[in-house]
């Protein structure tokens, strides 16, 4: 599900479940584990890329609406663990984002230290509130540090998605870049990044990123079984099952 491949200092780790790297409850648990793991491993530095065209499509629906109550909660955990292992990595972590990359596939870049978009006809956005998912607190505290308090609203509330050029002119992307270049770019920045004297870069990116840092410091439990409770809401299972439905896919 996850390709590994070294540049150098620069590990790249690339979503490999077709069609659309969509995020199961497995992908979830080995891409955290994969982050986890980099720094001891020797990576300088974690570029997380998709395959072309598709970065991700955000959460398994279909496969997630056949899981029973207690699985759903353990995804969800798992799924704040795995942003918490992007948000506190010791190392940078850039997101390339090599295509479509709806509500789960934009909150992966949002914890990212810096996010690079393939520039083609592609979308990106928290689209959640469209799929019947209102968006948990977390994401929306990742989505404002991004693009301010108005903005942030008007990405969640409105669950609209965005092209690359109007996500960038937003403040939700940081670079466009062809996309046969998208992953060589966001490679190229790190090494520059990595050329800067290490501890100093450490010691200010730690500071820069204190706030995201303190999210996962405090007590999330309140706020998962919140989210979890509001996956089982009426609304939400029909909107869900409607778009499994749409998709073709055929849901427990």
């Amino acid at each position: 599900m996850i390709q590994t491949i070294e540049h150098g200092p620069v590990r790249e780790l690339r979503l490999s479940r077709p069609p659309v790297n969509a995020l199961s409850p497995d992908l979830i648990v080995a891409l955290r584990e994969a982050i986890e793991k980099a720094p001891a491993d020797g990576a300088r530095a974690l570029v997380l890329s998709g395959s072309p065209h598709r970065f991700s499509g955000g959460l398994d629906v279909p496969l997630l609406l056949g899981l029973d109550r207690g699985a759903i909660a353990a995804l969800w955990r798992d799924f704040y663990a795995l942003l918490g292992a992007i948000a506190c990595s010791s190392i940078p972590v850039v997101a390339a984002i090599t295509g479509h990359a709806p509500a789960g596939g934009t909150v992966l870049a949002l914890y990212c230290d810096r996010r690079f978009m393939a520039d083609g006809d592609y979308k990106i956005g928290l689209n959640e509130v469209r799929v019947g998912i209102p968006v948990p607190p977390l994401i929306l505290t990742a989505m404002r540090r991004l693009v301010g308090t108005s903005r942030a609203e008007y990405f969640a509330v409105t669950g609209e998605l965005f092209s690359p050029h109007d996500a960038l002119a937003l403040g939700l992307l940081d670079e466009l870049a062809p996309t046969d270049h998208v992953i060589e770019r966001a490679i190229e920045w790190c090494n520059h990044l990595l050329t800067a004297p290490p501890e100093a870069m450490k010691g200010t990116r730690r500071l820069a990123r204190a706030d995201l840092v303190a999210i996962f410091e405090s007590g999330l439990d309140a706020e998962l079984a919140q989210v979890v409770a509001g996956w089982w809401a009426p609304e939400t299972q029909a909107t869900l099952r409607a778009l499994a439905a749409r998709l073709g896919k055929t849901t427990g």
